[in-house]
Order: C-alpha cells, then sequence, then structure tokens
C-alpha cells in the first residue's frame, strides 16, 4: 500500500481533501493532506509566503517513500520539492494541476492558456500581494457540479492566495526528472481550460495521463472515482 501527501491549491487548504481520504483510507492506503503556510491552520505573513516556502512545507511534511498529490496551483510546489530532494518521493501526481516547466512561473503558463477563466472571477487584495475569488464566482468556477453543502463548506474556508508563489520562476532539472509523474485532467474544469490541460502534458507517456469528467474538485465531486484511480495510479509506482 502507498504513502499519499495531498497539496491544496490557490485559497484552499487541506479542508479540501475532507471527502477524498476517508475513500483512500478505505483502500489500505496511507492518506494526509497539509495546509501550506498562510493557508488554514498555517497562518503567515502574506508577504513572507514564496515558492520555496511551500517547497519546504511539503518536504518537511514527507517521512517516509511517498505519492505527493498537488491540485491545481500545487502543481508547482511538489515540482520544487522533487527538483530539491526527489529521495522520499516515489511519484507527482498533477490533480488538474500546472504540471510546472523549467524556467516558467506559474502566471507565465496560465497566460498561455486558450482561456483565461480565472480573471474575471478574481479580485487583488489592496497591498496588491494577494488575490480572492469573488463569492459569486465559487461555485461555477471550482464546484459546478459539487453539492450545495460541499460549495458552503468551500466557501466558509477559501482564503486569501499570495501572488509571490506564483510569479516566481521555477528551476527544474535533474532530480525533478528523476521522479515518476502521472497527470489527470478534468474535462469540464472551469479553471484550467482542459485543452491546456492536455496541451501541458501532450509529450508524456499515454499511460501517465489520465481523465477524469468532473469540475476542478474532483475530490469533492467523485471522491470514490479519484480515490479508485490513485489506486491504480500507485500499482504503478
Amino acid at each position: 500500500m502507498a504513502n499519499f501527501l495531498f497539496i491544496h491549491g490557490s485559497g484552499h487548504g487541506a479542508w479540501c481533501f475532507r471527502d477524498l481520504l476517508p475513500q483512500i483510507r478505505a483502500l489500505g492506503h496511507s492518506a494526509e493532506a497539509i495546509d501550506l503556510p498562510g493557508h488554514g491552520a498555517k497562518p503567515h505573513p502574506i508577504e513572507d509566503i514564496t515558492l520555496d516556502l511551500y517547497r519546504d512545507a511539503i518536504l518537511d511534511a514527507i517521512g517516509e517513500p511517498t505519492i505527493l498529490v498537488g491540485h491545481s496551483m500545487a502543481g508547482y510546489p511538489i515540482s520544487a520539492a522533487a527538483e530539491k530532494d526527489p529521495s522520499q518521493i516515489s511519484r507527482l501526481v498533477y490533480l488538474c494541476a500546472y504540471a510546472a516547466r523549467d524556467g516558467a512561473s506559474l502566471v507565465d503558463m496560465r497566460k498561455e492558456a486558450p482561456r483565461q477563466p480565472l480573471m474575471e472571477a478574481i479580485e487583488r487584495t489592496p497591498d496588491g500581494l494577494g488575490f480572492s475569488v469573488k463569492k459569486d464566482q465559487i461555485k461555477p468556477l471550482f464546484y459546478h457540479d459539487c453539492s450545495d453543502e460541499q460549495v458552503a463548506f468551500a466557501a466558509q474556508n477559501l482564503c486569501i492566495q499570495a501572488i509571490k508563489p506564483q510569479a516566481t520562476a521555477i528551476k527544474l532539472g535533474a532530480n525533478y526528472a528523476s521522479v515518476a509523474k502521472s497527470y489527470i485532467r478534468c474535462a469540464n474544469d472551469q479553471t484550467i481550460p482542459p485543452e491546456y490541460q492536455t496541451t501541458m502534458v501532450q509529450d508524456w507517456p499515454k499511460k501517465d495521463v489520465h481523465h477524469m469528467n468532473t469540475s476542478h474538485s474532483p475530490f469533492f465531486a467523485d471522491p470514490i472515482g479519484l480515490a479508485a484511480l490513485l489506486d491504480d495510479i500507485s500499482k504503478d509506482t
């Protein structure tokens, strides 16, 4: 059985894996989720939140060989973690995430997408250091196929997202290249265009690219199906 560590995306926290973790554990795996600095139960001054800080928080949470699952924005910090120290990372799983590219920032990659669903939905903080999602855009952007209870739960927990980690170019090399990788594309994603998800991994082996017919939040929309897919991926790890 595998050890899974789940890393959340922009404005989220460990809370977003509430419905998924029990399903993973029911299949016999170890599964945990963490709050990145500045999210959930880990408050942090927004001006000090960096990609390196996210990276190190992930590495600090790994104590044995682990499959890292990064959702959305977390594609960047899990990639950075693998580049710094791949010794305890058995696989990276990008869950409708940005598949980080050497020399590019997440902002660079987002701008490459053929559509920009986020741009009309976000509001910058007055200090310009972070952003949040407009309340009336939360459901159509992230959770359009989720229950009313799940949407309300998420709305209560979403937080400000620091911009600096997303505007920082990443450096990837041999360490990152040495780690096995899988991608889970969400066909009804309204946040990261599904066609761009396809583009990001067009050169990956087909066996490492998987598909779900959900929104940007498969951990809420289909936790049983996502757990089963991750179980399958773990068998190839």
